[in-house]
């Protein structure tokens, strides 16, 4: 997975999930392996904590570990961290909420001018964020057309 200059897409980790068990569309692999991903820190930090929680799953582990290597991972900054505190300001001012990790992976796909790749719905409600759902196969498609998807 090459990726020249800054990637325009951050993958969440339900998007990293199906491609590392190899349950990704084609279109999504297109996407990653055509136009470059990324994942923050924290997906990272799920997919760790996958494995350690099923220690027996050894082929899942290498599959991670390979995975981890061939993409890049997106630090946590300081930057981000100010993104974060002013999207759950302005989130609970409106009554949303999402799980702290999505929050935290929204944040951060929002600091580095991502498009979030996630078939999970509940960032629709993230102020700002371009979302592509990698699991309808037409969305992807044309976003692998075109490189300023939302």
């Amino acid at each position: 997975m090459a990726v020249s200059g800054t990637p325009r897409y951050l993958l969440d980790t339900n998007a990293a999930s199906a491609l590392i068990r190899g349950a990704g569309s084609q279109p999504l692999q297109d996407l990653v392996i055509e136009y470059g991903a990324c994942i923050s820190v924290i997906t990272e930090a799920e997919l760790r904590f996958g494995i350690v929680r099923r220690p027996e799953a050894t082929r899942l582990a290498k599959a991670v570990e390979n995975f981890l290597q061939d993409i890049p991972v997106l630090p946590w900054t300081s930057a981000t961290a100010k993104v974060y505190a002013n999207l759950r300001a302005r989130m609970e001012i409106r009554g949303l909420s999402l799980s702290a990790m999505d929050l935290l992976i929204a944040a951060h796909a929002l600091t580095e001018d991502c498009t979030l790749v996630s078939a999970d719905k509940v960032f629709a409600h993230v102020p700002g964020l371009r979302v592509l759902d990698w699991s309808a196969s037409s969305a992807t498609r044309k976003a692998a057309k075109s490189p300023k998807a939302s």
